[in-house]
């Protein structure tokens, strides 16, 4: 694959590699242009693997810039797949979520999808397979417990899903194989690169939309709404979630920030304020949590109250509900009287029917 490279591009990407690799004192950050342009030579091979692996460990170690995670940003929305709306859609939910997983906690996210679309609002959600670092369970893995599959799909068919029922999801191996070449790099350096953090932050969908990332430590949100300003995200919600997820605790306050426009609100929710506070459930396996998600849907077991305040959380911040209690009544309803099952089974059939 490398026998490709030629000088000039290996001798380009040296450039970038001294840039961010000479050390605490004479390291430099790159611009966002750079940033860009390093990334793509990465994606497209054109450096050699001791290049790119001696990039993603320098790069990790003195942490990227702002602007860096712009510019890697610029990247995948050039590269990348696309996702658009029809003129009628309401603004979709983008959620960015760590790709290599959950190991810990019990997932929501796949629930709380079913109840917004429940209540007609669009989503647009990616993974891929299980991936290093962390090689929790996926997305992929999480939907087709409930059984729906969204792999081995066409861009244009998840395209024309969104369109039909207003949930696209990106799976990296079918949608995004330039991506999918890094991950490799990510097993042998052992340390999650720059990139995750900017995967944080990326959507397949252009145009307006509300993008919620998940985040673990403080300097890694303040970087990503300093990225998101450079970025043009214009609205964006930033989580304090389980495991960097987008899904929120019910065993502590939830640490959350609504940037709207680049003016940042700070808001901190508190589930005991609103009867949902409880332990956050933990992860087991695959085979529990399809019970428990099934029984959650049913209205009962021990993710309903999780679920609720996740799905009241949600259609609150994306003004599907003008209160955040409102939202959690939206969310029980949604369940109780058995949309979001009937939500599951209209996606199933659909994905069948466009699977044979």
């Amino acid at each position: 694959m490398f026998s490709l490279i030629n000088e000039q591009e290996k001798e380009a990407f040296k450039y970038y590699l001294r840039k961010i690799g000479s050390g605490v004192e004479t390291s430099k950050e790159l611009s966002r242009h750079e940033s860009s342009e390093a990334l793509k030579l990465i994606l497209h091979s054109k450096a050699t693997p001791a290049q790119i692996g001696a990039f993603m460990i320098a790069h990790r170690i003195r942490r990227p810039e702002p602007q860096e995670i712009a510019g890697m940003l610029d990247t995948y929305r050039d590269l990348g797949p696309k996702l658009i709306s029809q003129k009628e859609q309401l603004r979709p939910i983008c959620f960015g979520m760590p790709f290599d997983g959950r190991s810990k906690t019990s997932p929501l996210y796949p629930l709380t999808a079913l109840v917004l679309l429940a209540n007609k609002q669009p989503l647009v959600m990616h993974g891929g397979k299980r991936m290093p670092i962390k090689y929790g369970v996926t997305s992929q893995e999480l939907f087709q417990a409930i059984g729906l599959n969204l792999t081995d799909l066409s861009l244009m068919q998840v395209q024309s899903g969104f369109y039909k029922n207003d949930f696209a999801f990106i799976y990296q191996p079918d949608h995004f194989p330039l991506a999918e070449s890094l991950i490799s790099y990510r097993d042998e350096i052992g340390k999650r690169p720059p990139i995750a953090s900017m995967e944080l932050l990326w959507t397949a969908h252009q145009g307006d939309h509300l993008l919620v990332s998940g985040f673990v430590h403080p300097p890694t949100e303040d970087r990503a709404w300093k990225s998101l300003e450079i970025a043009g995200e214009a609205n964006a919600i930033t989580v304090k979630g389980l495991e960097g997820s987008t899904d929120l605790p019910i065993s502590r306050a939830c640490i959350t920030s609504l940037i709207t426009h680049n003016k940042q609100q700070r808001l901190i929710l508190h589930p005991n304020e609103y009867n949902c506070s409880g332990k956050d459930p933990k992860w087991e396996n695959i085979t529990l949590w399809k019970r428990y998600a099934l029984d959650a849907l049913n209205n009962k077991g021990p993710l309903l109250t999780s679920l609720n305040w996740n799905a009241g959380v949600y259609l609150w911040l994306s003004g599907a509900s003008r209160t955040l209690q409102d939202g959690i009544n939206k969310s029980k309803s949604t369940i109780s009287s058995g949309i979001a099952k009937q939500t599951l089974s209209r996606l199933i059939n659909w994905e069948k029917s466009v699977h044979n």
